[in-house]
């Protein structure tokens, strides 16, 4: 693959995130949310900062999975999760990067290992100073043996 189409997959997995943490937030539904950013994020330019490009498929393809089979996905979660960590207590930043990261690791052929390292990306994009990558890695290492098995 070339990295021109591996960043534009990772920037679909960034936008996935943002958006399901969107939805969560407003009262938008999915089809509201996929056209603001499908029209206003990708490729967009804010301040001379110009928005990476995003793989639009993989972009729909995460959003519609991860709200269609949001409670397998958020179940699947919470047994990955400390029992006193439920996921409706953690930070809607990371529900939303379980979510998109759920739906890719169920509903998608990409190897488990590239899923869990792209959104520790993702989290080390929201979360650069903190331990929420190191975080994310466990959890969605936890889901990741759960959803494919056969991959470890």
């Amino acid at each position: 693959m070339t990295k021109d189409k591996r960043q534009m997959k990772s920037a679909a997995r960034l936008f996935a995130v943002q958006a399901l943490f969107q939805m969560e937030h407003s009262a938008h539904t999915i089809d509201n949310v996929r056209t603001q950013f499908e029209d206003h994020r990708f490729g967009a330019v804010y301040e001379g900062d110009e928005m990476a490009e995003g793989n639009v498929d993989l972009f729909r393809a995460l959003l519609e999975n991860a709200v269609e089979h949001q409670a397998p996905i958020d179940q699947m979660t919470d047994r990955a999760l400390v029992a006193k960590w439920p996921l409706k207590r953690i930070d809607p930043t990371l529900r939303a990067l379980f979510r998109a990261a759920g739906a890719e690791l169920t509903h998608s052929d990409t190897p488990p290992k590239v899923v869990i390292n792209e959104y520790v990306d993702v989290a080390k994009a929201f979360f650069p100073e903190g331990r929420e990558p190191k975080f994310v890695n466990a959890v969605l290492d936890h889901m990741a043996r759960e959803a494919k098995p056969e991959a470890f």
